[in-house]
């Protein structure tokens, strides 16, 4: 019966002081504190007391398992080298869009403060199993964040690899033995991809600048003018390069005006004197905040296939601009206007099936629902001061003022088309691409926007400055490629010769490239890196759910 009752026991909580007095028996005692932590922390949710909580248990197990439960980076009262390459490494991790305090970093600064400060700490073989488990687990967490990342996988993500073995994680500490470093180990788990390598490299140039001190949230608008008032002039004080007195009980409205101007020069914003939506988004827009938009970036670049395409289409919506690139060259880019945030764009991977020159614009059930209908409620004619057309199922125009659209809620039994033409919303060509969203790339009758700075402003699809020159390339892909296809392909002439002549024709694409639409809110340009606005709110999206407190 005792040894039934001993045998059904919960794991006992390791000792929070552990005194060994001679530095042979270090080892072993240590080694006896580890067994008993890790089967306390698998019993209590990775937790080895109230403040240190494992994240890789099970892995950090089970290499201690491979290894007879031995310490792994300390020794005999001493720190392996291995054990101080892992924690020199951590404390720099940010230079791999990593953060420092997700491995254990300030528990295992204290520790390490003590046993040197502390004769007696020294001694503590609960303090040295402590640490030996958090760089254990420090380690696991570390290669997992640097090969996966830290997001989920997408209905998007081109990864194959999305779990990794227990027997990996062994084997890369094995390999920490060898000859060789931790950071050569690191490196071969990064992906190979170009732009995580840019972006990655001006890592450094933004840190040797940025400021991470915490700053005042301002809230606008804010129906408390007061509490606004005083959260602007707190936080304009916070700024280094600003002098605001703060002596003064209240600015007027001149001064405050003054003081705005003097920071949005100090920015290079619009200089007006005014606070606006532009001033709002640099004054709440920390380097703390940036840093977090280069770890998502880095981990958005983990979710793509380990290998890009020879050749490919990449959008990245939040920088407003297409890239089509063949071997690692850019071949061509062009500005892009994407989706409102309202009607934002997706991110999605396909391929360029046809082009179609002069398209109809069938206008999809969404927008419909949103403007369409409303518009028709209020005046029958609506569509035909936009241009459109009502066709029934037998194909057929229908007259608007002959319907009740009163009675429709959640749809209606006609397409609404644009006809083509020079004033068609699609301009005179589109690119098809199969998805369910029913967006696709194409030319625009709004040209003009492509001018402006902030291009969130379509229905979804997206608008390509550059359409003629993307469709060209796509024409001279498929003729230099068509002995490996079919024989077939069209010729560019034959396009230009529609085009001149306002012909409606659907162009099928034999060598389909691959498109990639993606949101990325910073890039590595020339050894620094460069900021995108979050237009859709992504990026705070998932610092809320996976960077909390980031």
């Amino acid at each position: 019966m005792l040894l039934f009752l001993s045998a059904c026991k919960e794991p006992s909580k390791p000792e929070a002081k552990e005194i060994v007095v001679k530095v042979e028996d270090m080892d072993k005692k240590t080694s006896e504190i580890i067994s008993q932590a890790l089967l306390y922390a698998a019993d209590n949710n990775g937790k080895i007391d109230d403040s240190i909580t494992l994240k890789q248990t099970s892995v950090t197990q089970y290499i201690y398992s491979q290894q007879g439960d031995k310490a792994l980076w300390v020794q005999k009262e001493n720190w392996l080298s291995h054990g101080d390459t892992l924690f020199n490494f951590l404390e720099k991790a940010k230079l791999y869009g990593l953060f420092p305090e997700d491995y254990h970093f300030n528990q295992l600064q204290s520790i390490r403060s003590r046993i040197a400060m502390d004769s007696t700490d020294r001694k503590d073989a609960a303090l040295w199993s402590r640490a030996d488990i958090m760089l254990t687990d420090a380690f696991v967490q570390l290669l997992n964040d640097v090969k996966l990342g830290r997001l989920p996988n997408d209905s998007v993500s081109q990864r194959t690899d999305t779990v990794l073995t227990q027997e990996f994680f062994y084997q890369q500490f094995t390999d920490l033995m060898k000859p060789g470093s931790l950071t050569q180990i690191v490196n071969a788990l990064e992906p190979a991809n170009k732009d995580y390598q840019a972006l990655k490299a001006g890592i450094q140039s933004f840190l040797d600048s940025a400021s991470f001190k915490q700053y005042t949230y301002i809230k606008f608008p804010n129906k408390d003018s007061v509490a606004f008032r005083r959260d602007l002039l707190k936080r304009l004080s916070e700024e280094e390069s600003l002098v605001v007195d703060t002596t003064v009980l209240q600015y007027d409205s001149a001064m405050l005006s003054k003081l705005i101007l003097q920071y949005q020069k100090l920015k290079g914003l619009t200089a007006d004197g005014k606070f606006g939506k532009q001033m709002l988004g640099a004054l709440n827009s920390t380097d703390k905040d940036k840093f977090v938009s280069i770890a998502i970036s880095l981990d958005r670049y983990k979710l793509l296939p380990p290998v890009m395409p020879e050749k490919y289409i990449w959008v990245n919506l939040p920088g407003y601009y297409l890239q089509l690139r063949e071997a690692d060259t850019v071949r061509l880019q062009s500005k892009i206007v994407c989706g409102k945030p309202l009607t934002r764009t997706p991110v999605l991977t396909s391929a360029i099936t046809n082009m179609v020159t002069y398209p109809q614009w069938t206008i999809p059930e969404s927008i419909i629902l949103k403007e369409i209908l409303p518009g028709l409620k209020r005046d029958t004619a609506y569509l035909a001061k936009k241009g459109y057309m009502l066709i029934g199922r037998d194909g057929q125009e229908v007259r608007p003022d002959s319907i009740d659209w009163f009675k429709y809620k959640k749809g209606i039994p006609y397409r609404v088309v644009q006809g083509s033409g020079d004033d068609n919303a699609l301009g005179i060509l589109k690119f098809n691409f199969n998805n369910k969203y029913s967006v696709y790339l194409h030319d625009t009758n709004q040209r003009y926007f492509f001018s402006r700075a902030v291009r969130s402003l379509s229905h979804g699809c997206v608008r390509v400055q550059s359409w003629d020159k993307l469709a060209y390339y796509i024409l001279s892909n498929d003729s230099t490629m068509a002995e490996g296809v079919d024989g077939k392909y069209t010729p560019t002439d034959s396009v230009k010769s529609w085009l001149d002549r306002k012909e409606k024709h659907t162009v099928a694409v034999r060598n389909k490239i691959p498109l990639f639409i993606r949101y990325v809110t910073s890039e590595g340009k020339n050894g620094k890196v460069v900021f995108y606005e979050d237009i859709y709110g992504e990026d705070k999206r998932l610092r809320e759910k996976y960077f909390a407190g980031k």
